[in-house]
C-alpha cells in the first residue's frame, strides 16, 4: 500500500512516520507538500504532529486553509484512511473533520513523557490488530493537548463508539492520575462516524522500535495496513 505524509510549514514528526513506514514496516511512503492538491495515488494520509505554522492563532487553525485539506476533506469522504497524530489531531478538529477542540493543557506546562492507552473499540480500522481494552504505552509530546467537547458531543462519541483511545494506568484503569493533559473523560483519540478518520494526541510513530523505548506504535500502522489489504484483496475479481 501506499502512504501520503502531508508536511505544512513547521512540521516535524514528517520524518518520523516516513521513517516507520520505510524502513520498519516496509511500506511506499511518500512526503506531500501542503499546496498540493492530489492524493489520488495513496491508500492512507498521515497528518504528522509539529508546530504548523508555529501555531500562531491557534494549533492548526492556519493549516486547515492550506489546499492539501480540502483534497483530505475529500478523501476521507471517499471513505479512505486518515490518521491525524498529535498536531494532525489539532488540524483534523479545525477543519470540521473530527468533533471537539484540543486546548491548553490543564497545568500549562509541556508534557513529553511516555503514558498508557486503553483501547476503546478495536474494530477500527485503526485498531483491528489490538485485543479488546489492551493496553499500549506511547509517548505524547504537546502542550495543547486537552481534548475537550460539549456534552451533547460526548455522548454522541460514546453511543457511536468513536472513542478509540484513553489514557490509563498501567493496569488498563481509567484514572484522573493518568491523564497527562485534563482530556474530558480521558479521551486520548477519537474517530469520525464513518470510523476512517482518526485523531489521537499520542505519537505511535516514536515507539515503534525497541531501541526508542517501545514497539506498541506499530499495532496500529499495522492494523491499517491489515484495512488496506483486506479492502483490496476484496475488490479482486476471481474468474
Amino acid at each position: 500500500m501506499r502512504f501520503g505524509v502531508l508536511v505544512f510549514p513547521g512540521t516535524w514528526s514528517d520524518r518520523d512516520c516516513y521513517h516507520v513506514l520505510d524502513k520498519v514496516l516496509g511500506q511506499k511512503v511518500e512526503y506531500v507538500w501542503h499546496k498540493e492538491t492530489d492524493l489520488s495515488g495513496f491508500d492512507c494520509v498521515i497528518l504528522p504532529g509539529g508546530f504548523s505554522y508555529g501555531d500562531y492563532l491557534r494549533p492548526g487553525a492556519i493549516a486547515r486553509f492550506s489546499p492539501i485539506m480540502t483534497e483530505v476533506a475529500k478523501f476521507a469522504a471517499a471513505g479512505k484512511l486518515v490518521i491525524g497524530i498529535c498536531n494532525g489531531f489539532q488540524i483534523l478538529c479545525e477543519s470540521g473533520l473530527l468533533p471537539g477542540v484540543l486546548m491548553q493543557n490543564n497545568h500549562l506546562q509541556y508534557r513529553c513523557q511516555w503514558v498508557y492507552l486503553r483501547v476503546e473499540n478495536n474494530s477500527l480500522p485503526f485498531t483491528s490488530r489490538t485485543e479488546e481494552s489492551q493496553v499500549l504505552y506511547i509517548p505524547v509530546s504537546h502542550y495543547e493537548g486537552s481534548y475537550y467537547a460539549d456534552a451533547e458531543t460526548l455522548k454522541e462519541l460514546e453511543a457511536n463508539k468513536q472513542i478509540a483511545f484513553r489514557y490509563c494506568n498501567s493496569l488498563g484503569e481509567i484514572v484522573e492520575e493518568a491523564n497527562p493533559n485534563g482530556s474530558i473523560d480521558n479521551i486520548a483519540g477519537i474517530v469520525n462516524k464513518a470510523g476512517n478518520v482518526l485523531g489521537m494526541m499520542p505519537h505511535p510513530e516514536r515507539a515503534c522500535e525497541g531501541i526508542v523505548g517501545g514497539l506498541d506504535g506499530n499495532v496500529i500502522f499495522e492494523s491499517i495496513i491489515g484495512e488496506v489489504t483486506t479492502r483490496a484483496m476484496g475488490c479482486v475479481k476471481l474468474d
